[in-house]
C-alpha cells in the first residue's frame, strides 16, 4: 500500500473541509472580486486599543502568562460579564481566556464529551460546531431551525432530538449565519428544558454587542439555575474589530473551568500576551467605538435587507450580527449553484447556506461587514444577475 491516506484517523478523515474556506479558495483565483463572504469586520482595531498593545511590547511584555490568562485580563472579563451578561464570575478559577471563541468551542467539547454523548445544537449554524463535537468524539445532532419561524429554536423541535445519551445543549444567539435572536420568554423556554433533562449548555455570545434597532442582548448565565450548568463563550473579535488578535474566554462553573484549563495548557499553554493586553484596553475603554461601529452596521443592515426585498429575496431583518440569509429558492437554483453562478458571472462572493449545514439549503449568507460603496457594487450586480434568470 502507498501513500499515507490510510493512516489518517478516521474521524478527521470523515470530516469535510470547511464549506466557507472551500469556497474561498475559488474566490481568490479570481481578480476584482466583491466578497460579501468572511464574517470580519472592515474596521481597523480602534487606535487606542492598537497603543495597548504596543505600550505592552515597548515595556517588554513578550513571555507566557498563566494557563487561565493574565489575572488583570481575568478581572476585567469579570467585570464586563458582571455589567453587561447579568452573571457574576470569580477570575481565579472561574474564567479562562482562550485563543478565540473556536477555540473555547473545542475545549468545551472536550473537556465534557464522552465517546458517544450526543449534543444538540440549532442550525442553519456556525460552520464548526458539527466537525468539532465529532472531533470530541461526540455525536452531533442537528435541530433544524425554520425561516417561517425567524431561525429561532422551537422546543418541540427540541423535545423530538433529546435522547438519554444527549448531554449539552449548544447555543449561538445572536446567530452566524441568519442574524437572529432570542426572546427574553423564548430563553426562559430553553433554560427550563435544559434543566427538565438535565443538559450542560455552551452559550456562544460573540455577536452580543452587535444587536440593532435598540434591542438589548438577553444571556441564558442570567436566569435562575442557569450560570451552574452553562459554559459562556465570548470574546473581542467581532464587536472590537479585532478577530486577528485571537483573544476569546470561557466563563462557567469551576471544576469545567479547570477541565478546559488542562486541556488548554498541555495543547496551546496560553493567548497571546499583546493580545492580552490590547483585550484589556478593549473591555474598559472599547465602548464609545463599539457604538459606532454597530451604527454603521445597522445602517448597511438597511439598505442590504432592502436590497433584498426590492429584487424579489425574501430575507428576514436581522436583529443581530452582520449577516443576512436570503432565500434564493425562487432562482430554481441550489445554494451552491446560486454561488458559483453569481461568482463567475459577477465576480460578488457569497457563502452557500449548506455551508452551515443542510438547513441552509436554498440560502445564501452575505456580510454586510464590508463598506458600503461595495456593498452598492456588489447588490448592483446581484440585481442584474436576479434579472438576467427572470
Amino acid at each position: 500500500m502507498t501513500g499515507t491516506n490510510h493512516k489518517i484517523a478516521t474521524t478527521v478523515a470523515a470530516i469535510p473541509r470547511s464549506g466557507i474556506r472551500d469556497f474561498f479558495e475559488i474566490v481568490q483565483s479570481m481578480g476584482d472580486v466583491i466578497s460579501l463572504g468572511i464574517g470580519e469586520p472592515d474596521f481597523v482595531t480602534p487606535w487606542h486599543i492598537r497603543e495597548a498593545a504596543i505600550y505592552s511590547l515597548e515595556q517588554g511584555k513578550t513571555s507566557y502568562t498563566s494557563n487561565l490568562g493574565t489575572p488583570r485580563l481575568r478581572k476585567e472579563i469579570a467585570n464586563y460579564i458582571g455589567k453587561n451578561f447579568g452573571a457574576t464570575y470569580s477570575p481565579e478559577n472561574e474564567i479562562l481566556v482562550t485563543v478565540g471563541v473556536s477555540e473555547g468551542i473545542d475545549l468545551a467539547l472536550r473537556a465534557l464529551i464522552n465517546p458517544g454523548d450526543e449534543v444538540l445544537y440549532h442550525e442553519p449554524c456556525y460552520v464548526s460546531y458539527a466537525p468539532t463535537i465529532a472531533l470530541a468524539r461526540g455525536c452531533a445532532v442537528a435541530v433544524p431551525t425554520k425561516f417561517e419561524e425567524k431561525f429561532r429554536i422551537n422546543i418541540a423541535e427540541l423535545e423530538k432530538k433529546v435522547t438519554p445519551r444527549t448531554k449539552v445543549l449548544m447555543l449561538n444567539f445572536p446567530t452566524n449565519p441568519t442574524g437572529a435572536v432570542l426572546s427574553q420568554q423564548e430563553l426562559v423556554e430553553i433554560a427550563e428544558f435544559c434543566q427538565r433533562h438535565d443538559l450542560l449548555v455552551i452559550s456562544d455570545e460573540i455577536y452580543s454587542e452587535l444587536m440593532f434597532d435598540g434591542a438589548k442582548h438577553h444571556s441564558l448565565v442570567a436566569l435562575p439555575g442557569m450560570k451552574e450548568r452553562t459554559i459562556l463563550l465570548h470574546g473581542v473579535s467581532k464587536a472590537f474589530a479585532m478577530t486577528g488578535w485571537r483573544i476569546g474566554f470561557a466563563c462557567g462553573p469551576a471544576e469545567i473551568i479547570e477541565a478546559m484549563m488542562k486541556v488548554h495548557q498541555y495543547s496551546i499553554m496560553c493567548a497571546p500576551v499583546m493580545g492580552q493586553e490590547a483585550a484589556v484596553e478593549a473591555l474598559q475603554n472599547g465602548a464609545p467605538s463599539v457604538i459606532k461601529m454597530r451604527e454603521e452596521y445597522q445602517r448597511r443592515r438597511n439598505f442590504v435587507v432592502a436590497a433584498c426585498r426590492e429584487y424579489g429575496l425574501e430575507c428576514l431583518n436581522p436583529q443581530g450580527t452582520f449577516y443576512i440569509f436570503p432565500s434564493i429558492a425562487k432562482t430554481g437554483l441550489s445554494s451552491k449553484e446560486f454561488a458559483l453562478q453569481l461568482l463567475r458571472e459577477k465576480k460578488v462572493a457569497v457563502v452557500p447556506g449548506t455551508a452551515f449545514g443542510a438547513s441552509g439549503e436554498g440560502f445564501v449568507r452575505c456580510t454586510f461587514a464590508t463598506n458600503m460603496e461595495k456593498l452598492k457594487i456588489a447588490f448592483e450586480r446581484i440585481g442584474d444577475f436576479l434579472k438576467e434568470r427572470q
